[in-house]
């Protein structure tokens, strides 16, 4: 067996989180920090990140989320978040849609009157979430490794109080970025973020492209690496 098709078989075949109830959730942590991206940038915030992706993106900075967690109850993941007295949070993952009972989860969390944003690849329908969700919903580039996953149906779906992300690794993703966003007319569709992938674009120089071709876009740094470094916890 190739190792591409064994990397396809390992990556959809059922795992131990799909198997959950929809009272339960795979958990793979949740912690109290800044908001490092997306327009909600710097404001405090309670992340619960959910366990397991379907992709693998070069650029990932969280596949400890791809397998590692602990099944806990709707009920018990709402008693720990409400402890940190925030107003905002984010679910993330991972890929939080992998789960269906996610929708249980950011619909309880709304009901009890949270801010809720929710940070997806894209590469899943995000119609079914919540309509008071804020969905920040990433556009894989080229240099993602994961361009063919892009669910491109999601763009009608989209509201203003949602967001689009692209993580750029190169020129090369930039100019790509930049084609499908001019285009797609995105910045009629929603506000759109375009973020250095950490450590492979300078921040100066995607700055730089952004002002030289005047693109309706809101470049984000993600201020929780510029404060603490790349570490689990921020």
């Amino acid at each position: 067996m190739s190792t591409t098709v064994a990397r396809e078989i390992a990556f959809t075949k059922p795992s131990e989180f799909a198997r959950t109830r929809s009272d339960e959730i795979r958990i793979n942590e949740i912690f109290f920090s800044l908001q490092g991206e997306s327009s909600r940038v710097g404001l405090p915030t309670v992340f619960v990140r959910l366990t397991g992706c379907p992709l693998r993106c070069g650029y990932c900075d969280t596949a400890y989320a791809f397998h590692e967690g602990k099944t806990r109850t709707i009920d018990d993941v709402l008693a720990e978040v409400a402890t940190h007295g925030a107003q905002y949070v984010c679910v993330t993952g991972g890929e939080p849609l992998a789960q269906k009972s996610c929708m249980t989860l950011l619909t309880r969390l709304c009901d009890s009157g949270y801010s809720v944003s929710l940070e997806t690849s894209g590469a899943l329908d995000v119609s079914v979430v919540d309509p008071r969700v804020s969905r920040i919903v990433d556009i894989k580039t080229p240099g993602s490794g994961e361009v063919e996953k892009n669910q491109w149906a999601n763009l009608a779906q989209l509201r203003q109080s949602d967001e689009l992300k692209f993580v750029l690794t190169s020129e090369d993703d930039y100019q790509w970025a930049k084609r499908v966003i001019l285009d797609r007319r995105l910045d009629a569709v929603c506000p759109v973020l375009l973020s250095p992938a950490f450590a492979e674009l300078e921040y100066s120089q995607l700055a730089e492209w952004v002002l030289g071709d005047k693109l309706k876009v809101r470049m984000q740094v993600q201020l929780h690496k510029v404060i603490w470094g790349e570490r689990r916890g921020v």
